[in-house]
Formats: structure tokens, C-alpha cells, sequence
């Protein structure tokens, strides 16, 4: 195996390994459900707490659990990977009860940067946000 695949499934195991402890995730109840090299898949159901004044979902819980995947896939490759850029277009509504689903895509992963992409979609498959993001790697 060489050895960039090597230290990308090491990533993949520890990053499973942390995700039960780590705390904005614990504290939104987000979970990973699919972690593979460049990839990863995040889900987490909408309480009444991430509603805004409007009586909508709060645009920044939806940019939450897009920036969770988001962590998750660039990490898997290069370790440790920071965020410098991160844009969403909100396409649709969420409401309460929904069960919002994360899945980036690294495009590209540099040395010293990465292209990510990510879609949120609720449980029937409703785009409710489209996301780029670029990290960089400080190791």
C-alpha cells in the first residue's frame, strides 16, 4: 500500500475514532454515517432549538452540518486540514423534524491546499443547500 493510501486510512480510522467525542458535533447531535478517503456523509435531525426568529431553520445549522462532512472528508486525506474559505447558496427550507444529510466531496487535495464540495439534502432527497470550500494544510 503506499504511502499516501496509508495515511489516509489512519486518518479515516482516527477520525471514526474521535467522532463520538467531539463537541460541536455532540452538541448539535450530528453523527457520521460514511467516512472513506475524500468522502464523508454527516446526518442530523432538526429539533425546534434551530429555529430563528422567523420560525425558520437557521441558515448557519445548515451550514453546520455541511462544514461537519466538510471536516471530515479533507481531514481523511491530509491531516490537519483548516478551513479558509467556505461558501453556501440555502436553495430550499428545512423544518423540524427533518432529517438533513452532509456529503462533501474532495475535488482536489494538494499539498497545501484542498477544493471540497458539499449538498445537503433533507430525508426525501430535497436540495436544501449546495457548498464549496477550500482548506489549507498546516502540517
Amino acid at each position: 500500500m503506499p504511502d499516501q493510501e496509508k495515511a489516509s486510512q489512519d486518518n479515516v480510522a482516527e477520525l471514526k475514532a474521535k467522532e463520538s467525542s467531539e463537541p460541536v458535533a455532540g452538541f448539535l447531535e450530528m453523527k457520521l454515517t460514511e467516512l472513506t478517503p475524500g468522502y464523508a456523509k454527516v446526518a442530523m435531525k432538526l429539533k425546534p432549538e434551530h429555529l430563528n426568529f422567523n420560525g425558520m431553520v437557521f441558515g448557519g445549522i445548515v451550514m453546520a452540518i455541511a462544514d461537519q462532512a466538510f471536516a471530515y472528508a479533507t481531514n481523511s486525506l491530509v491531516t490537519p486540514s483548516i478551513a479558509t474559505q467556505f461558501n453556501i447558496h440555502l436553495i430550499s427550507g428545512a423544518g423540524v423534524g427533518d432529517e438533513l444529510t452532509a456529503e462533501c466531496c474532495v475535488v482536489k487535495s494538494g499539498r497545501r491546499i484542498g477544493v471540497s464540495e458539499m449538498t445537503v439534502t433533507n430525508q426525501n432527497g430535497k436540495l436544501i443547500a449546495k457548498a464549496t470550500g477550500t482548506t489549507v494544510v498546516t502540517a
